[in-house]
């Protein structure tokens, strides 16, 4: 059985095996999925996207044809190299049936690359997979801080710029939640901020500030500090742009994760503008006033129940997904009543 750990994917994915077996890439980041599925595709066949050898199949077509897949497993290629049989949106279909033959022969020489999102352990091709010698299976979550910076990294190495704190701290707030989403965030910035050589907070707010990112935090900050108002045509918006929940609550979530951490300083004796400002890195300025607000509504006992509240909503968003503005906004709405009652008792 492999599941490999986060430090050890991005390896993984540079230098695939050299010979046949099956890999499972799958989680709740699609974005990620997709651009780790193309990353070890691209370097298994050292470039080359010769139809006869690389394989792209939808899973709808394996579910309804099982056989199609050893089929195309046990194909010897025409002229030689490297056959990858890439299946594309494996998650929502049984593909068991189809698996199954191909895990249960003695050696081949192809390799599957199953791209799927988010699957529950110890049920369908997730379980399969993970039960098999020679199958491997790549989880893939949303970024957290540390991945946040190494794409920001990445993409301003790239394009030959540098990056201000202050700028950094602001993209830790609109970045995360799904990976292709962020990357194409970042190379627009990067695009805008070519002449530059330096990347400041100005030219994210010019770039992303009228971008759902930008609302997302006004809509996290407004729930957080009880301002129903602003909370309620946030929600508007977000009903009528079609906008992922389960990225939103999962962002939720972080920020009150943050409000945690920094609420324990405050309990040991710092004063709240004190805690914001030794944040690293730095809280964006025009977000500080609204955090220190926060940070004297919220409770670390309510903070916790808050946790506990987007937690559920994130997890309910992101197994059924016309379910997710509904329950994301019940949950945002409950927040920001806490959060209104707190502030006009305090």
């Amino acid at each position: 059985m492999t599941v490999l750990k986060a430090g050890e994917i991005d390896r993984y994915v540079a230098n695939p095996p050299a010979d046949g077996g099956v890999i499972l890439i799958f989680g709740p980041d699609t974005g990620l999925v997709s651009e780790r599925a193309a990353r070890l595709v691209k370097k298994a066949s050292e470039g080359e996207d010769d139809p006869f050898n690389l394989i792209k199949i939808d899973a709808a077509d394996i579910s309804s044809d099982p056989d199609r897949l050893i089929d195309e497993v046990l194909t010897v290629p025409l002229f030689g190299g490297r056959r990858i049989v890439w299946v594309k949106d494996a998650g929502g279909k049984n593909l068991n049936p189809a698996l199954e033959p191909v895990l249960k022969l003695e050696d081949w020489q192809t390799l599957v690359v199953l791209e799927a999102g988010d699957i529950k352990k110890g049920v369908g091709l997730r379980k399969l997979v993970e039960s098999h010698k020679r199958a491997v299976a790549l989880p893939c979550y949303a970024d957290n801080d540390r991945g946040i910076d190494q794409l920001i990294d990445d993409e301003t190495r790239e394009a030959g710029l540098t990056i201000t704190r202050e700028a950094r701290s602001a993209l830790h707030s609109l970045l995360g939640g799904d990976r292709m989403a962020s990357r194409g965030e970042l190379k627009k910035l990067c695009l805008y901020a070519l002449g530059k050589g330096r990347i400041e907070s100005e030219d994210i707010e010019a770039i992303i500030g009228d971008a759902s990112a930008f609302e997302t935090s006004e809509l996290i900050d407004a729930a957080a500090s009880g301002n129903l108002g602003l909370l309620d045509h946030g929600l508007e918006r977000l009903a009528e742009a079609g906008s992922k929940a389960s990225v939103i609550a999962n962002q939720a979530l972080k920020h009150f994760q943050h409000l945690h951490r920094m609420r324990i300083d405050i309990d040991q004796g710092r004063n709240a503008q004190q805690v914001v400002d030794s944040q690293r890195p730095p809280i964006f300025f025009t977000r500080k006033a609204s955090f220190a607000q926060q940070l004297r509504i919220w409770s670390l006992k309510d903070l916790e129940r808050a946790m506990g509240i987007l937690s559920e909503a994130t997890r309910i968003s992101r197994l059924n997904d016309p379910l997710g503005v509904p329950v994301l906004s019940e949950a945002l709405l409950t927040l920001g009543r806490a959060a209104r009652a707190r502030n006009q008792r305090r």
